[in-house]
């Protein structure tokens, strides 16, 4: 039997999610499907009941998918609780090319993408600048306090 993979991120703000996440990791909004101006109108043809969709909801997209077709879809999922603790998983954006690249090439590529995470509304948390460990990464926060590293 076959399956793919959903990655599901209960969020408060869906476009926000989207905004932020659609670039920090090459993804694309994901279109409606065929016949359907907005997942909106896609989800009430399907009978979802107007109760069940929030004011806004599906207007613009709230999921993303790899443009690829490798990595999985990812849904931000409104939900009327705000995040309260740390989380059980992260997403770790590696941007430095590995071990094999030097040290101070990753960190330049590192800083780079931190610059650009910020501008779109992430938070540093800390930097870890380890040359003994030959380590060089950025613990961050999307703009809903999720975390996530840059290495």
């Amino acid at each position: 039997m076959e399956m793919t993979v959903q990655l599901t991120i209960d969020c408060s703000d869906p476009r926000r999610m989207v905004t932020f996440w659609a670039p920090a990791l090459g993804y694309v909004p994901e279109p409606a499907p065929d016949g359907h101006a907005t997942w909106r109108a896609y989800w009430v043809a399907m009978g979802v009941p107007a109760e069940e969709l929030p004011s806004g909801a599906g207007d613009m997209a709230e999921s993303i998918v790899d443009p690829a077709g490798r990595g999985p879809r990812v849904w931000f999922q409104q939900v009327p609780e705000l995040k309260t603790t740390k989380n059980r998983w992260h997403f770790d954006l590696k941007v430095g090319g590995g071990r094999e690249v030097p040290l101070d090439v990753r960190a330049r590529r590192v800083s780079a993408a931190v610059d650009q995470l910020v501008e779109a509304g992430a938070t540093v948390l800390r930097i870890r600048d380890e040359p003994d460990m030959g380590l060089y990464a950025a613990a961050m926060q999307d703009p809903e306090g999720n975390e996530f590293d840059v290495v």
